[in-house]
């Protein structure tokens, strides 16, 4: 019983991870990958974005958006594996694949907390 009470949170995981990802990071690549450095809008300096990065609403939602998209990843990866190279280690591939957005994830938590 218990398992079927989990399932819509790990789908809803799953499914806030795709969205955020096709949402989000298509702005931030236009953003930083062109806009800026082709010069169409005008670069933030760096005390602005010191600034911005420093609200702890802006930590928190960063890192929840990194959250969504990493455990996305590693479960698309994880299923890639299961189903188009046919591994049959599934407990091995589903440690590895969420070791590793579990490791992102307190990569991005340390980066995002750090002083610089």
């Amino acid at each position: 019983m218990t398992k079927k009470r989990v399932l819509p949170l790990v789908w809803l995981t799953f499914s806030a991870g795709g969205v955020t990802a096709a949402t989000v990071l298509p702005v931030l690549v236009l953003l930083f990958a062109f806009a800026i450095p082709l010069g169409w809008i005008d670069a933030p300096s760096y005390d602005h974005l010191h600034a911005v990065l420093r609200n702890p609403l802006t930590v928190l939602v960063l890192l929840g958006m990194f959250a969504l998209m990493l455990v996305h990843a590693a479960h698309r990866f994880r299923y890639t594996l299961y189903d188009g190279l046919q591994i049959k280690h599934r407990v091995l591939v589903a440690v590895v694949c969420y070791g590793a957005a579990a490791a992102g994830i307190a990569t991005a938590l340390v980066l995002l907390t750090s002083e610089q």
